[in-house]
């Protein structure tokens, strides 16, 4: 029988106990198990404590068939007495975060009868699953705001088992999983809670409480909060980009919002006449295509060959070439790390862009499609543009002669 330190007294970062089992796990990991442990094993939601026996790391602890088993580093040397020590930061983090989600849950629960059915306790964040549809920054607010009056009236925490008997009289926010050795954390005048995990003597201890978020999911709300020191650092953090910010803007940080959304609305208008003075360029670049087109059956054929243009950009150039002038047959490469192909045609051209891409492509072993008026395709390969324009160009006199 081991005895689970962790439950007398959760603020015990050291002891010694006696080895009394070792071993190698599925994974190959060396392990021992003690006659008595501080070290938390993963479970309820609450992942592992870490720490050290007889200065081996502990990197995992978990109970396998009643016995905890503390996952080392590497093998213990012979011995029957072991000092342990646990990593008490993460231990304090886990008991804050965990009986944070307690009191967090307790007051989505009686604000507005919102049972949480899911509990994640991540490395940066918490996570609690709410079986309701929907929440806004008010109701998320009134339910932060009853936590942290919780966390700072300092109530007394007591973690027990109970017999089954005093459990039903209980007001248990949710019932047991387990049948026997039934542990119940009572938070003083304001939850009773089934729980293994490791919890503070107050809730003082947990600190401030900071929800950050929610999403849906699965038809529940997945809500994001954080506890303790972890509501420093994510507080901290913020502080420090609304500083870059203001820094950035010049601007005060009551006046953040506003000046944002101006610099969105200045940049919406750049980009906006930025596409209009584009647009011009190429109503101009069309032109001197057209100017410089070569007959060809009755056709006047435009061919160009640009290095790394978007292939939106010969979209647009080859469209309006095809528009401005009725008997064009348009042919524009983009070359570099993929070769871009764009054909078009006028009106006045009995030809199927589409059909005439399809013919190209397999030449340099790539794939293409598009309308009769205009098409495209595309390939990583190393044949020179020229060649590909010949090819093309033997594939279209083929076409307009028939």
């Amino acid at each position: 029988m081991q005895h689970k330190l962790y439950y007398q007294d959760p603020y015990i970062t050291e002891f010694t106990a006696s080895l009394i089992g070792q071993g190698i796990d599925d994974n190959g990991r060396p392990y021992v198990i003690l006659n008595q442990t501080a070290f938390y094993p993963t479970g309820g939601g609450q992942p592992y404590d870490t720490g050290e026996l007889n200065g081996t790391a502990v990197i995992d602890v978990e109970e396998v068939g009643g016995q905890i088993r503390h996952i080392l580093e590497h093998p213990l040397e012979h011995t029957q007495t072991v000092s342990g020590r646990i990593n008490w930061k993460r231990r304090l983090d886990h008991m804050q975060q965990h009986t944070g989600q307690h009191i967090l849950s307790a007051s989505f629960e009686q604000l507005f009868c919102a049972a949480t059915v899911g509990f994640h306790m991540g490395s940066e964040i918490v996570t609690i699953d709410l079986a309701i549809s929907d929440l806004s920054w008010d109701l998320a607010g009134q339910a932060e705001e009853l936590a942290n009056r919780i966390v700072f009236e300092n109530r007394i925490i007591t973690p027990r088992f109970v017999e089954s008997e005093e459990l039903k009289e209980l007001p248990l926010r949710k019932a047991p999983t387990v049948t026997e050795n039934i542990r119940i954390v009572t938070i003083e005048g304001f939850d009773h809670n089934p729980c293994g995990g490791t919890h503070p003597a107050r809730t003082g201890d947990v600190g401030p409480i900071k929800v950050l978020g929610w999403e849906k999911n699965k038809g529940n709300i997945r809500v994001e909060f954080v506890c303790g020191a972890r509501t420093l650092q994510v507080l901290d953090k913020k502080q420090r980009i609304l500083r870059d910010a203001t820094r950035l803007l010049i601007s005060s940080e009551t006046e953040l919002a506003a000046n944002i959304e101006r610099v969105l609305a200045e940049r919406k208008n750049l980009e906006k006449q930025l596409g209009e003075a584009n647009d011009k360029l190429l109503a101009y670049e069309a032109d001197a295509c057209i100017a410089a087109a070569v007959a060809l059956g009755g056709a006047a054929w435009i061919q160009r060959i640009y290095s790394n243009r978007p292939l939106p950009e010969l979209q647009k150039l080859a469209k309006m070439i095809a528009d401005k002038e009725a008997s064009a047959v348009v042919l524009l490469f983009s070359t570099g790390n993929r070769t871009q192909v764009v054909a078009a045609r006028g009106t006045e051209v009995v030809l199927s862009a589409g059909d005439w891409i399809k013919e190209i492509m397999p030449f340099i072993g790539g794939k293409g499609g598009g309308s009769a008026a205009i098409a495209q395709g595309g390939a990583v390969t190393e044949i020179p543009a020229e060649e590909i324009v010949q090819y093309a160009l033997d594939k279209l006199k083929a076409k307009l002669a028939t």
